[in-house]
This record gives C-alpha cells, sequence and structure tokens, in this order.
C-alpha cells in the first residue's frame, strides 16, 4: 500500500458494532461496556482523553448504541462520532445512574480490559445482579480478524518497520550508548511514517537476556550481542518486529545460539495455517528451542495480537485452543536468553491467510554484522 489510506467511515464503525452486539449476543451477554481504550477506538473511532470522568460506549443487541459521555467532552464525542447517540452526565452528576438505565438490571455484561476499577465498582453498585465478563474472554475474536484494510494498514506499518531496521543496521554501535541507538531507532520510525513509538529496545551484552530491557546508559562494546525490537502505530496500526545483530565477529556459541532462534521462527511460522490452534505456533517454535537444549531459556510466550495496539489477543501460548483463521495478525518471536551473558530474538507480524501465513516484516533473520 502506498500513500495515506482513505479514513474509516461511519458505516465501517457502525459496521463493527452491529457485528459487537451480535457477537455479543451469541456468546450470551446481555450487554457490552467499552471504555476508553482500543475496543472503543475500534468500534467508534473516538479516543477521549483519558481521565477519572466516566465515558463509555454500551451495546445490546438488538438495540442503538449510546455513547455515555462527560458534558464537556460531549462536543468532541459527537465529531469524532457524528452518527452515534450521546447521553452526557454533567460534573457532580453519577454517570454510573445514567449508564445503568442502559443496560439491564441482572444477566451478564461484557466489559473491555481498559475499564478503570473505579468505574467498574461504581457500575457493579448500581447493577448489583449483574455478572461482568471480561471482553477478551467473552469475545475473544471480537479485533481478531482483520479486514483487507486493516492488514493493509498493518502492512504498511510492517513496511515501515522493516525500513528502519535496513537503516539502523548502518549506525556506529560500538562506542555509543543503548539510547543513543534507541533515539536513533525512534526518529527513522518516525521518519518512515511512523505517528506513535511505543517502544525502542536496544539490549547490548547481558542486557539483552532481559526480554524487554529498557535502553539504558550502558555503552555497546565490540564483541556484544544486541537484541533490537521496536514498534509503534502508522496509520493507527502498529508495527512490532525484532532482529539481533552482532558487534564485530561473533564467537562459534553466540553463532549457533542464533541459528536455533532463527530455525525456531521459522518453525512457528510454518505451523500458521487456518484451523491450527493458536497454543500450535508456541509449541513448534518451542520445540526446536527445547530440543537444542536450551528450553528453560525460552522465558516467555511465542507471540501476540497486533492491531490498534502492538500487543492484543490472540496469544501465542500453551493452553491457548482458539483456533487460527485468515485475517489474524500476530506476532511470532521466540528467543534464548542466557543470564549474564546475552540473548536473542527474532520477531516477524504473520497474518494468516487461506492456505497458511504472510509474513509482514521481510528483512534478513540472518545474524547481521554492525559496526
Amino acid at each position: 500500500m502506498t500513500g495515506t489510506p482513505a479514513p474509516f467511515t461511519s458505516g465501517d464503525y457502525e459496521a463493527r458494532m452491529r457485528h459487537a452486539a451480535e457477537a455479543a449476543a451469541e456468546a450470551g451477554l446481555d450487554g457490552v461496556l467499552v471504555a476508553p481504550g482500543p475496543d472503543l477506538v475500534w468500534l467508534t473511532g473516538y479516543r477521549p482523553v483519558e481521565t477519572e470522568r466516566f465515558t463509555a460506549l454500551v451495546l445490546r443487541p438488538g438495540q442503538d448504541p449510546v455513547l455515555v459521555v462527560p458534558t464537556l467532552e460531549a462536543p468532541d464525542a459527537a465529531a469524532a462520532a457524528p452518527t452515534l447517540t450521546l447521553r452526557d452526565w454533567t460534573d457532580g452528576k453519577d454517570p454510573y445512574e445514567v449508564t445503568g438505565a442502559l443496560l439491564p438490571d441482572s444477566g451478564s455484561l461484557g466489559v473491555s480490559d481498559n475499564t478503570w476499577a473505579l468505574h467498574l465498582l461504581g457500575l457493579q453498585k448500581r447493577l448489583p445482579a449483574t455478572r461482568q465478563i471480561a471482553l477478551t474472554e467473552a469475545l475473544p475474536m471480537l479485533r481478531a480478524v482483520k479486514s483487507a484494510a486493516e492488514l493493509d494498514r498493518l502492512a504498511a506499518a510492517g513496511a515501515a518497520a522493516d525500513a528502519t531496521y535496513e537503516e539502523i543496521r548502518k549506525v556506529p554501535f560500538a562506542g555509543r550508548g543503548e539510547t543513543d541507538v534507541a533515539a536513533d531507532v525512534a526518529a527513522l520510525l518516525r521518519q518512515f511514517g511512523h505517528s506513535q513509538v511505543d517502544f525502542t529496545i536496544v539490549a547490548s551484552g547481558p542486557n539483552g537476556a532481559n526480554p524487554h530491557h529498557e535502553a539504558g546508559d550502558r555503552v555497546i562494546e565490540h564483541g556484544d550481542m544486541v537484541v533490537l525490537d521496536f514498534g509503534g502505530l502508522k496509520h493507527g496500526y502498529g508495527s512490532d518486529t525484532s532482529r539481533t545483530v552482532h558487534v564485530g565477529e561473533p564467537d562459534a556459541e553466540e553463532r549457533e545460539v542464533h541459528d536455533i532462534v532463527r530455525e525456531a521462527q521459522e518453525a512457528g511460522f510454518r505451523a500458521v495455517r487456518p484451523g491450527a490452534a493458536c497454543q500450535d505456533v508456541d509449541r513448534a517454535a518451542r520445540a526446536v528451542i527445547t530440543g537444542a537444549g536450551y528450553g528453560e531459556y525460552f522465558i516467555h510466550r511465542t507471540g501476540h495480537g497486533i492491531g490498534v495496539t502492538t500487543h492484543e489477543p490472540p496469544y501465542m501460548i500453551e493452553g491457548e485452543e482458539l483456533p487460527l483463521v485468515p485475517g489474524m495478525c500476530f506476532s511470532v518471536e521466540p528467543g534464548i536468553y542466557l543470564p549474564g551473558r546475552f540473548g536473542v530474538r527474532i520477531e516477524d507480524i504473520v497474518a494468516v491467510t487461506e492456505d497458511g501465513g504472510r509474513r509482514l516484516n521481510t528483512t534478513s533473520r540472518e545474524l547481521v554484522i554492525v559496526d
């Protein structure tokens, strides 16, 4: 995809809300409450400032959606979601009374994962006979299957992340701080069209054994393995990729560990196909690492979904039996982490196709030597 994609229309959001209400009915829910966060953005296009004031989308099967908003934010909500019915509440009034009147007094309610405990407790007090269920549990497929337009945006974000990697591998590493390289990565992501940079992991030497290491003041040295993991949002959709580079020539063990992770990542990718369970992707990647004797050093799940956020369901982990279907999009990112020494991770975003999977990251997965 080239250029800036056309924005989603009111019709797109109306179709998503209708789909969510229908899916809720099929799941036995009597209503859905969606607080500010990725679910609200995906369903309505409205991204309010998240404060202690209560905002929520109310969906009920067979009824029109209603957005409950603070009065002072009603103009912004109306501009962002012009076809939605609004119910506003003023400071000093009880927003849970307004919301409770739109929901059944009993039954099961799906509640978005980003709902503040403050608001959930207020809702429970107003509707004591209802049962609340997290949307991740009740509607795990709500945002999991992407439309063609969403996949185009994810592909564009992935291509921008790939372009960032191709450029960052050209810069000097040795003698510079991790934060310096991380700043270069962030600047490149923005240069290639990201409006938001969510993370820029630069984990050198022993820091690479921490999968979520924050780039710090450590000076990168000749002989270091360096894990690079970065991503953010472009056109409202996420990128997330990892590659591991080496400063100067690696030793035999470093090459061996990198080769094992590369083989594991390939095995995870090849396990992607419609009908396979999410856990099958994890099992395939993990079997390679365990078979090579490094199983105890692979300390996280193999992957996570991606969409309007960089981390979302579904998750590629043992015990997740959700079947893969075309349009799902998630990371495949096995790793080996040797405490006090180094780590290796390789990550691509993969979309499920009709007959397998398609990588949205296409840069080399070989061990790259940097200066």
